[in-house]
Parts: structure tokens; sequence; C-alpha cells
């Protein structure tokens, strides 16, 4: 007979959060300037995998679908990261180019949402970070045909063997289908965590004209 876990024991001890605060004052004109100040914030804070992000998809069915991916550029454009395109992630992408980004920096009490279109970066972009790579990344990434099923770690462990033999120099190829996405936003929220969870949250979205941004705050 197994234990089952009530609500209760799922409730831990409350915190209040009072690192911070978010006026409309203390926001950058624009949403990307903002990013960037609190992104700094958290590298300078040493916050454990800083540019961690969870990226969701929706397949066209509807089913929303997880994961945390590192962030890996980003300007006005939009955020990069860098992928298997024929994955699962990259499947949904392609059946409906629409995404959201989360990152959670917990020991600052922030949150950033951010939502947009997906597009796919040309394959020299892909270039010029793949070979910037570690090693070992490089050919876990040439010999993983990733979200395909694999009978044993042992296969995957042999492929990346053989890459070593083939490219004793360490040159493995990127792999023709390994390239970047870009989001392009049209909507970011800022989080600041507060106490008794009157949380401070505000918005920029773009204006239809696509050239400036609206900010406004919103409920808790």
């Amino acid at each position: 007979m197994t234990d089952k876990t009530t609500t209760s024991d799922l409730i831990e001890p409350r915190r209040d959060y009072t690192a911070d605060t978010l006026r409309r004052s203390d926001l950058a004109d624009s949403p990307f300037a903002q990013f960037t100040h609190w992104l700094q914030d958290a590298r300078d804070k040493k916050i454990l995998d800083a540019t961690a992000m969870m990226l969701s998809t929706a397949d066209n069915s509807g089913q929303p679908h997880s994961r945390v991916v590192l962030l890996k550029n980003f300007d006005e454009s939009g955020f990069v990261w860098y992928t298997y395109q024929e994955s699962d992630k990259a499947q949904q992408l392609a059946q409906n180019p629409k995404a959201s980004l989360l990152f959670y920096w917990c020991a600052l009490e922030r949150q950033v949402r951010i939502e947009g279109t997906v597009v796919k970066l040309d394959p020299t972009e892909a270039d010029e970070y793949f070979y910037s790579r570690p090693e070992g990344s490089r050919f876990s990434a040439a010999a993983s045909v990733q979200s395909q099923p694999v009978e044993d770690r042992s296969i995957l462990e042999a492929r990346v063997a053989e890459l070593h033999k083939k490219y004793p120099d360490g040159n493995v190829p990127r792999p023709e289908v390994w390239g970047g996405y870009r989001i392009v936003p049209h909507r970011l929220e800022f989080w600041q965590g507060r106490a008794d969870r009157l949380h401070d949250r505000f918005i920029f979205e773009r204006d239809t004209n696509e050239s400036s941004w609206s900010v406004n705050r919103i409920q808790p």
C-alpha cells in the first residue's frame, strides 16, 4: 500500500517577497533595456543559470509543451536560442510559430514573461555559435538526433566515440539541422514579488504601428 500525498503536505511555510520594489518610474523606456538591466542584476548576483528560460510551444492540437533552454543572444529584434531543428519543439514551431519564454530569478524574486512569433535563423548565424561551444557539447549535438527514441545510452556514447575517431582534431561539423530561433516579442511582463502577494507587474505591448511600446501596470 502506497502513501498518498495530501494537499497539506505540499503547503510550505509562507515567506514574504521583500527583495525589491518596481515602480513605473523605475522602468526603462524600452523593454529590451529593462531586460538588459534585470539580466545584468541576475548575473552580478551570481544567480545560477541566469540565462535559463522556460520555452513553451503548442502543437496544432493546442497541447502546450514546455522545457528549459538557454538564452544565447538578444537585442531589439528578439531573443535567440539554438537547438536541433527537427526536434519536438521544432516540429511544434513549424505547426504553430508562436511561443512564450519565462525567466525566473528566485533570489531576486523576479520573473520576465515574453510572448511573440518565432522565426528560424539563417544557418550561417548558427555556425558562429556552434563552433564557440565546448568540444564535448559539439560532439553530443552531432551524435544525438534530438527527441527521437534510443534503446540505450550506450548507443549515444558509441556515436560520440566514433565521431571523436573521425574528427580527432575536435572539429566535428555542425549538423545541418542544428540551428537557431528568434522569438520576436509583442508582449513582455516584468514581475517583482512584493509583501503580502501584492506584487508589482508591468506589461510592455507593441503599439499597432510596431514602432513603440505601451506600458501598463496590471494587478497581481
